[in-house]
């Protein structure tokens, strides 16, 4: 068996970029278009062989340590590709393509809960493969062209006859020389060396759906990264993460929030004017108002996802009592005392249950 950098004309520790130099040299001399003789042919073959195995470095190593360079299978492997999909009548036919869809992106984004009642609209930046604007995605210098692959001719592959037990098979394979694109650039872009793309920061704008919750995640169509070669580009996603609000919280699409009432105004009732989260609301207390109560205000949450509906604003009442009185104000309250004469203070299954009656009204009524 020939060796194979004697066949390629290369030393052992020659680089991969000097065999593909003596390969491509040896292949336009040697290609059958070119040189149509018997002799050429076979010489063809072997250098193509040679190539296959040298410039795969797993098979070089192979190759290097006494081996064949084809996994211990020799021609077996190349009857393999045959007969499922890897050589004659199988796989990719034809150059394949330098245009590649672009790799999907995905962001995390912290939004407020005032966002997610109406939605909004924010600007993002994110670093990402963009179009090379030298070349726009040809790859090339600009006023200059791919060339047909002169080993090739422009198809991609190439191909090899191998001798097995069921005689001589011809198999494809991509072309050594042009990497299987048909085409070779001799004058790569500067700017995005030869790959049609680079990476930018750029920013763009995103809007936020009102309804959102933490996880939710939103796909924007063709704003992930630009493919190799100028190809489309991929989809960006977006993670939401609602932030968390110092007063108020949320339940599905309702707002929660507690209101300290005085205890002059839970007794007699009041109307209060307060501020939420999309302008100001206005609260009737009725009186007897205990703690506990809940106050629903219709309409005044966040907007459900994808309609026109809103929630409600859930309002627990929480009555402060005084911890300092005046000398007066404690004549007073003894007065008031002595013409309710209430109960003595006692337990019972009303207190038991009190520390669930904020908890089971928040979530069970509306």
């Amino acid at each position: 068996m020939a060796d194979h950098y004697e066949t390629l004309g290369v030393s052992r520790e020659a680089s991969a970029e000097e065999i593909k130099k003596a390969y491509r040299k040896l292949a336009r001399q040697l290609h059958p278009d070119v040189n149509p003789s018997e002799e050429a042919a076979e010489k063809f073959k072997s250098v193509t062989h040679a190539y296959d195995v040298l410039s795969d470095p797993e098979q070089r190593q192979r190759y290097d340590m006494g081996g064949d360079g084809a996994g211990g299978m020799g021609g077996f492997g190349d009857i393999f590709e045959t007969f499922f999909g890897g050589g004659f009548g199988g796989g990719q036919r034809g150059p394949r393509s330098r245009s590649q869809r672009g790799e999907d992106a995905m962001i995390r984004l912290d939004v407020s809960l005032e966002d997610v009642i109406f939605g909004a609209q924010r600007e993002v930046t994110i670093n990402t493969a963009v179009l090379c604007e030298t070349c726009q995605g040809s790859c090339c210098q600009p006023g200059t062209h791919p060339v047909t692959c002169d080993v090739c001719g422009g198809q991609g592959q190439v191909q090899r006859q191998v001798r097995s037990l069921f005689g001589n098979v011809v198999t494809m394979h991509p072309c050594g020389s042009c990497q299987g694109f048909g085409t070779v650039i001799e004058s790569p872009c500067i700017s995005c060396a030869g790959k049609g793309r680079v990476r930018e920061r750029r920013t763009i704008p995103i809007d936020i759906p009102s309804g959102i919750d933490t996880g939710t995640r939103l796909q924007m169509r063709g704003g992930g990264e630009v493919g190799p070669g100028g190809g489309p580009n991929g989809d960006l996603f977006i993670e939401f993460r609602v932030t968390h609000h110092d007063i108020f919280s949320r339940d599905g699409n309702d707002l929660l929030c507690t209101m300290q009432l005085s205890m002059t105004d839970a007794i007699l009732g009041a109307e209060s004017t307060l501020e939420g989260l999309d302008g100001e609301v206005t609260v009737t207390i009725e009186p007897g108002t205990q703690s506990g109560d809940l106050i629903n205000i219709r309409g005044r949450g966040i907007q459900a996802l994808r309609t026109n509906v809103r929630g409600d604003l859930k309002i627990a009442v929480q009555v402060a009592t005084p911890t300092k009185l005046s000398k007066r104000e404690q004549d007073l309250v003894r007065q008031f005392a002595a013409l309710r004469k209430d109960e003595a203070p006692h337990l019972g299954e009303f207190q038991q249950s009190f520390f669930g009656k904020i908890r089971d009204r928040f979530f069970r009524q509306g």
